[in-house]
């Protein structure tokens, strides 16, 4: 699937919440929000995200001009990581694996880091298609699932 990537427009916010909180999506992704839910939360966690100069976010737009789902890189110097969410609808359709590409040619800075629910296959893969090696796991409190899951660490190297 061929996709793009722009600026996020605040128009998007409501398909970004749409996504994150379709009940199935939460559950693969496992480290959500605590409340997917909550819209005022979910607006304040966007307004962070935008309002920090260091953070790369960008809406990914599929094939016919809708909004698809969004993918960033965050985090501190020797730590950024990416992040995507693609909606339901998309996958199995090349969306994520084109996305991350497509941020990956944005992004120069490397090394990268990612991190993955270890049952998320699809996700997982994704990453490994876009050159992401698996370095280790760990073990994390998913939200969505309400217990420590195990969780897959990745690293692009540079």
């Amino acid at each position: 699937m061929h996709v793009t990537l722009r600026e996020v427009h605040d128009s998007d916010l409501t398909v970004f919440f749409a996504h994150t909180s379709d009940p199935e999506g939460v559950r693969m992704a496992a480290f959500t929000a605590e409340d997917p839910a909550d819209r005022a939360g979910f607006d304040a966690h966007w307004t962070r995200i935008r309002d920090d100069p260091a953070n790369i976010t960008r809406t990914v737009v599929g094939e016919d001009g809708d909004v698809i789902g969004h993918a960033a890189v965050y985090g501190p110097p020797g730590e950024r990581e990416v992040t995507y969410w693609i909606g339901r609808e998309y996958w199995g359709r090349g969306a994520a694996t084109a996305a991350l590409r497509e941020l990956l040619g944005e992004v120069a800075t490397r090394p990268l880091h990612a991190r993955a629910a270890a049952d998320n296959a699809g996700s997982i893969r994704v990453l490994e298609k876009c050159g992401f090696v698996v370095t280790g796991g760990e073990r994390g409190f998913a939200n969505a699932r309400g217990e420590e899951i195990d969780e897959v660490v990745l690293r692009l190297p540079a």
